[in-house]
């Protein structure tokens, strides 16, 4: 049976009023891709109950500072997958000395001065 009749209340929108879209797409305040967010309006209250399905399985974000540079970021979502950034670079742990977690500048760079064989800077 569809949820989307007329006596039924409807679905609220995701949208937490944080709306930036991260390189592939989706919006690092509610997590919505930019196809969910056009289609939002024209969906029935199954499509919208299957996007808020998928984003309650997602893992949640957490707000951090990064322990070299002081940046504000959120850890656990922005990834290809719909998982954390961090997943999609190449793997880097242990760092010694970042405390829990760098910024995703803070981390690519550092996995470059592996890469490249240099030694660790003072954060």
């Amino acid at each position: 049976m569809s949820t989307s009749s007329p006596s039924a209340s409807p679905v609220p929108s995701p949208c937490v009023a944080l709306c930036r879209l991260d390189e592939d797409g989706v919006c690092v305040g509610c997590r919505r891709t930019v196809d969910e967010i056009a289609a939002w309006s024209g969906m029935d209250d199954d499509a919208k109950a299957a996007v808020w399905q998928r984003l309650r399985a997602l893992p949640p974000v957490v707000r951090k500072r990064c322990t070299r540079c002081g940046a504000d970021f959120s850890c656990g979502s922005g990834g290809r997958d719909g998982g954390c950034w961090c997943a999609d670079l190449p793997p880097a742990m242990p760092l010694p000395g970042a405390g829990d977690c760098l910024c995703p500048a803070c981390l690519e760079a550092e996995i470059a001065r592996r890469s490249a064989g240099r030694r660790p800077t003072a954060g």
